[in-house]
């Protein structure tokens, strides 16, 4: 599957956006105010947003639990369902743009839009052409069991199962082999 550039910056900004999120009542929320709306945003150099406010956070809190339910879509029907409706209430219009040089690219939000409008429009559509490959099974949870962030599977075999190898991967591999040592002593 051919991923463009700003269709990858979409993906790890969808990802990064889902992950903000508590993962239960006692973690922090990423986007626990506005500022931290505005460092998300200059982290992710979003072009074409204006001042935020209360209104943009709970905005755009609202659509980041709307973006966790297609990472947790069961199937392709339920995932094309969420993003269909996610794409059209942003009032998606694409153009071609060549801006802060980058080469020609598609922005899908319009002119103007809402950062929570911007998310969903760019983010959803960088989804839905995954559901439209038949590769809905690449936007996944973590499966660690104490883990449930967010990714994009781009592995070439669809094998990846944690979000970070390095951290979630390798904790579960360590606690493997030190069970099979344990067992293997008697």
């Amino acid at each position: 599957m051919l991923i463009t550039h700003d269709t990858r910056c979409a993906l790890d900004t969808v990802v990064d956006l889902v992950n903000t999120a508590p993962e239960d009542d006692a973690a922090p929320d990423g986007l626990a105010d506005v500022a931290a709306l505005a460092d998300f945003v200059r982290r992710h150099d979003m072009s074409d947003v204006g001042v935020l406010s209360e209104f943009d956070l709970s905005s755009v809190c609202r659509i980041r639990g709307r973006f966790g339910a297609i990472f947790a879509a069961p199937d392709s029907r339920t995932a094309a369902g969420l993003i269909n409706e996610l794409v059209a209430a942003a009032g998606t219009t694409p153009r071609l743009t060549d801006h802060d040089g980058y080469d020609w690219h598609v922005h899908y939000f319009a002119p103007g839009a809402s950062v929570a409008d911007h998310l969903a429009a760019d983010c959803g559509m960088a989804l839905a052409f995954f559901v439209v490959a038949g590769e809905q099974e690449r936007l996944r949870r973590c499966e660690a069991p104490d883990c449930r962030r967010a990714f994009v599977d781009l592995s070439r075999n669809r094998s990846r199962r944690y979000c970070d190898s390095r951290t979630c991967g390798n904790r579960l591999h360590v606690a493997a082999y030190r069970a099979r040592r344990k067992e293997a002593a008697g």
